[in-house]
């Protein structure tokens, strides 16, 4: 699986812009690269983010979800994990400082997944 360049920055952004709190979407595209967020209704707060699945219009294509964590650890909460066993197949975590080296992925067991970062055309 990739992620866009681009995707990816705005993520980053979208994380610094919530900072104290946390921010949560949906990760979108096309074939095999993530190029799109979802935004659905959330609650959030410094230590949680709730996201409205139920409100997904349906026949969307979802990835799997990202979240960020106004800390500087990346490593999945047991509400986290929860959520990844829940929806999608990839889930990517933001931290503070929320530059290129601050994330990470994961499956929906909680396992640490590479993706390729590619440009988008």
């Amino acid at each position: 699986m990739k992620i866009s360049r681009g995707l990816l920055k705005t993520i980053l952004e979208a994380a610094k812009s919530a900072h104290p709190d946390e921010f949560i979407a949906l990760l979108s595209g096309s074939k095999d690269v993530m190029d799109e967020l979802i935004f659905l209704p959330f609650v959030s707060g410094s230590v949680s983010a709730v996201i409205h699945l139920d409100m997904l219009p349906i026949g969307m294509k979802v990835f799997g979800t990202v979240h960020s964590h106004p800390s500087p650890s990346c490593r999945p909460s047991e509400e986290d994990l929860s959520l990844f066993t829940r929806f999608g197949k990839y889930h990517i975590i933001v931290c503070y400082p929320y530059d290129e080296n601050s994330w990470k992925c994961y499956n929906r067991k909680g396992e640490e997944v590479e993706l390729e970062v590619v440009e988008k055309d």
